[in-house]
């Protein structure tokens, strides 16, 4: 049995969570399918009816793919309620390349992409500098409040 996995976030702003996340993850906005011009385009050639879709919704993606076809689709679904708890999900972008590289070179990755994705929109909320243990890592939240770490 073939099987794909897609992860759904909801979100308030699908657009921003796009852009953020595809620059994260190194993944880019997903094509409407079927040389359709937009996403919003291609629901009502299948029968989504604008009643069913948020203002906006479709004009431009919000979805994102993985260019090398390996991981995840993610969809940045847009629900009217804001983000109350802890998620109980994240990703761990592991940029250090593991215990085999030098706790340096691990450490220098880490705030290189922890620097990129503060440009990006994203707030530090706390470094793990823990030599002792090997360790060093960043605990993030992206544009909307969800926790992510980078390791």
């Amino acid at each position: 049995m073939e099987m794909t996995v897609q992860l759904t976030i909801d979100c308030s702003d699908p657009q921003r969570m796009v852009t953020f996340w595809a620059e994260a993850l190194g993944y880019v906005p997903e094509p409407p399918p079927g040389g359709h011009a937009t996403w919003r385009v291609y629901w009502a050639a299948v029968g989504v009816s604008e009643a069913e879709l948020p203002a906006g919704a479709g004009d431009i993606p919000e979805s994102i793919i993985d260019p090398a076809g390996h991981g995840p689709r993610v969809w940045f679904q847009q629900v009217p309620e804001s983000k109350v708890a802890k998620n109980r999900w994240q990703f761990d972008l592991k940029v250090g390349g593991g215990r085999d590289v030098p706790l340096d070179v691990r450490t220098q990755r880490v705030k290189a992409a922890v620097e990129r994705l503060v440009k990006a929109g994203a707030t530090v909320l706390r470094i793990k500098d823990e030599p002792d243990m090997g360790l060093y890592a960043a605990a993030m939240q992206d544009p909307e409040g969800n926790e992510f770490d980078v390791v």
